[in-house]
């Protein structure tokens, strides 16, 4: 089994992966059974991605790469997991009261073409955050719940509908209490402190329908390796190389679930914090977990029970990605499920010793 994990598994720092706690390369473990992993388990595992459309995974143990599947260097479209890393961006900003989560979009002054309700503009900045604002505008980019009910009939806050209306105007309300731009934020306020190796501000951008909503969504391109730093700081909550990136109380209150599986209908039995998913597994090592979550199988699984980041990565063309999002374009590629994913999951922590 020793031959099989060798190119995974070096015994020098991988200057593919960066380090846990700055910007050096980090370290893939030596030795994977010495790190507490069974190798023949884990290689069960890997057989079962052999057929999927997984393109990359990762599994991050201790702040040290144990496994990796595929080149996670290569940045893609993250599709809603962007969602996650906006969540992230708030926290520095609600600590600093920039951001007031029962301020209403109304006192925020959003608005639409054709207008919004006054029900609707009662919404609160929370209400937004749980996909709860009973608003049912169209929205201006694909991917949500289509099948909205009647405007002006929902309480915010009342009902869970994922509806990317929420998520765009969420980026939207960011960049007006904030004054910076979501992917300027992201570049100082993440990438640099944690030394990502593969962002580029210039392949970020806003995409959507022409004429449909004002609001359009900030989507997002990382590698594999970006985004379990990412992770890793959710891990460490908050902390990276001695300082507060993100403050601790959001850590754990964007974390923790505010809509129970029972309301976000979720077939896996997904709860939801605010833009990050809740599983509910009965699995020890899956206690007090939360997910990235984007389309075509983008995850980002932060375990702190057991001290470890899961990413995987099913890559799409940037060019079918820009053409999705301006409605060039309904095809849908064979995908990773999130209940897909969450079984490869408990085959890793099941890899465990």
């Amino acid at each position: 089994m020793a031959g099989l994990f060798a190119p995974r598994a070096a015994a020098a720092a991988d200057p593919t992966c960066p380090d846990a706690s700055s910007g050096e390369p980090w370290k893939s473990v030596k030795d994977i059974s010495a790190a507490g992993w069974s190798a023949e388990k884990v290689a069960k595992m890997e057989e079962k991605l052999y057929p999927m459309a997984t393109t990359s995974l990762a599994i991050v143990n201790k702040g040290e790469i144990v496994y990796r599947y595929g080149n996670i260097s290569d940045v893609n479209y993250l599709a809603s997991a962007r969602k996650s890393v906006l969540s992230m961006l708030f926290g520095k900003y609600v600590a600093e009261g920039k951001i007031d989560l029962d301020m209403t979009i109304g006192e925020i002054g959003i608005e639409e073409d054709g207008g919004l309700l006054p029900l609707e503009k009662t919404a609160k900045v929370r209400n937004l955050l749980i996909s709860s604002s009973g608003i049912y505008h169209p929205a201006g980019s694909p991917g949500g719940n289509e099948n909205t009910p009647e405007r002006g009939k929902t309480a915010p806050g009342s009902t869970f509908l994922y509806n990317n209306w929420d998520f765009n105007v969420l980026g939207a309300i960011f960049e007006k209490r904030t004054g910076r731009k979501i992917f300027e934020a992201l570049q100082t306020d993440l990438a640099e402190p944690l030394g990502f190796q593969d962002y580029d501000i210039g392949r970020q951008r806003m995409m959507g329908y022409e004429n449909q909503s004002r609001y359009l969504a900030y989507h997002l391109f990382l590698s594999a390796r970006d985004m379990a730093k990412l992770g890793q700081l959710m891990l460490q909550k908050g902390k990276w190389d001695g300082k507060t990136i993100i403050p601790e109380a959001w850590v754990s209150e964007s974390t923790k679930m505010h809509v129970t599986p029972e309301r976000t209908k979720s077939k896996e039995g997904l709860g939801y914090g605010y833009l990050w998913w809740i599983p509910t597994s009965t699995t020890p090592a899956l206690k007090g977990s939360f997910l990235m979550n984007g389309n075509f199988g983008q995850f980002v699984l932060c375990m702190p029970a057991i001290d470890t980041v899961i990413v995987h990565r099913r890559a799409v063309t940037d060019e079918f990605a820009v053409a999705r999002n301006l409605g060039k374009t309904t095809y849908e590629p064979t995908k990773v499920n999130a209940a897909e994913f969450l079984q490869i999951v408990e085959m890793a922590v099941a890899s465990r010793t």
